[in-house]
């Protein structure tokens, strides 16, 4: 690629994205080479079902298998797939050492999951040099050090970083400037941009919007219209007017939602069956947000069915909680209005929001049985005291005991990362996520 000279066409920031090429699979094929030979995925246990792909090979891509749909579609598309365990540890171990080199030359790093972070390069260049020779510096050192290759994107905003490091892999590396955005960035599809999901797309589509460039240039007050506020924040991104910051490595910033997801062990296709499951997610949320002092006043929850289509919706309570009897009613009264079960769920969500912190009084409400209200709480801190010393599955309510398989899961555990900035400060749809 020709150099390109950051002084006349960054005049702003300058942010990498870096992405480890199929994470999970590219670790798991350095310590066995000979899985580069076979088409290979990281998954779950297919009996359990925590049975989805996270990581496939570049055999298994070809073959067709996609990251996240299950192991019995994947091997669908591809029966001599063989599928490895995930090894946390190893991962974790990898990734970590990944960020210690981005660490060499910025403090200010946000991660996107294990596998991918944001780097603010800006003040690093009159350390440092030339942004271009820096990222194939990182890209080398990486591979040398610790035998991983990486795809590099850079740009001068988040969105369009993101954009270059998955324009070519593995090891691809892409610079989008102010210049030549159009001639790369708009002719792509309009699910490669960021946040742009399923649901989403078919409704862009819809408008004849099938391109990034033709999402840029549709009248925006059309697509506020359409989407909400979510509408003029495509458009930004489609123009390249992402003005996030990339979260300075190390600064705590407040937490704006707590929440948890889970992939259940067989499709469920009722609203009592998934009942239990959500009172899980209810009872990590509500214990989480306890151990944080806030409570919340927006429910959100979020299903993805057995096509691997996501729906979400939420809603702003009366009053703020972190009971999870509370929250639960409110994730079943809101499943209820907005599916009917025509196709089957294969994976639950749920989040509180609009967060404060607990206040020491409680403002009455004639709306509410407060008696039932503390009874609720204390039935929580009694769970959360038990499980801190003999175990989280040390107690549990008789409902989750009717599907043991589809309840036997820890969702406090979990670890769920999603990219700081644009969204600090902004309200979610109220038809939910994207």
């Amino acid at each position: 690629m020709q150099h390109l000279e950051y002084n006349e066409l960054m005049n702003d920031k300058i942010i990498f994205h870096i992405d480890i090429n199929h994470c999970y699979a590219q670790i798991e094929e350095m310590f066995h080479p000979q899985l580069r030979e076979v088409p290979m995925a990281v998954g779950g246990h297919e009996e359990k079902r925590h049975g989805i792909i996270l990581a496939k090979n570049g055999l298994a891509k070809k073959a067709g298998v996609k990251t996240g749909e299950s192991l019995r579609e994947a091997y669908r598309h591809c029966p001599e797939l063989l599928i490895i365990p995930p090894h946390y540890d190893a991962y974790l171990y990898y990734t970590s050492e990944v960020k210690k080199i981005y660490a060499q030359y910025s403090d200010c790093i946000e991660s996107f999951g294990l596998d991918e972070a944001w780097i603010d390069y800006t003040h690093s260049k009159q350390l440092f040099g030339e942004a271009e020779a820096i990222g194939h510096a990182i890209q080398d050192q990486i591979l040398r050090e610790l035998g991983l290759t990486v795809s590099v994107g850079i740009s001068w905003n988040k969105i369009f970083a993101k954009l270059g490091s998955d324009f070519k892999k593995p090891s691809g590396f892409t610079i989008i400037t102010k210049e030549n955005y159009k001639d790369l960035v708009w002719p792509l599809p309009a699910r490669d941009l960021l946040y742009v999901g399923p649901a989403t797309e078919r409704k862009l589509y819809a408008r004849g919007i099938r391109t990034i460039g033709e999402l840029a240039q549709y009248p925006v007050m059309h697509l506020k219209k359409a989407f909400g506020v979510v509408g003029e924040m495509l458009s930004d991104f489609a123009n390249g007017r992402d003005t996030s910051s990339v979260s300075k490595q190390g600064i705590q910033t407040p937490i704006q939602s707590v929440g948890n997801a889970m992939t259940m062990i067989h499709d469920v296709d009722n609203l009592e069956d998934v009942r239990p499951v959500y009172y899980v997610l209810a009872e990590a949320i509500a214990s989480r947000m306890k151990e944080a002092g806030v409570e919340g006043d927006v429910i959100h929850i979020s299903f993805r069915t057995a096509k691997l289509n996501w729906c979400g919706k939420q809603r702003k309570i009366a009053q703020p909680t972190n009971v999870s009897e509370e929250i639960l009613k409110e994730i079943m009264s809101l499943l209820e209005e907005c599916y009917d079960f025509e196709e089957p769920l294969r994976a639950v969500g749920a989040s509180v929001s609009g967060l404060r912190f607990t206040r020491n009084h409680r403002q009455l409400s004639l709306l509410q049985d407060e008696e039932k209200h503390e009874k609720a709480l204390r039935i929580d801190e009694a769970m959360d005291a038990i499980r801190a010393q003999f175990g989280f599955h040390s107690v549990c309510r008789a409902c989750m005991l009717l599907d043991r398989p589809l309840t036997d899961f820890n969702p406090k555990g979990d670890h769920v990362i999603h990219p700081v900035g644009y969204f600090q400060g902004r309200k979610m749809i109220p038809n939910g996520p994207l």
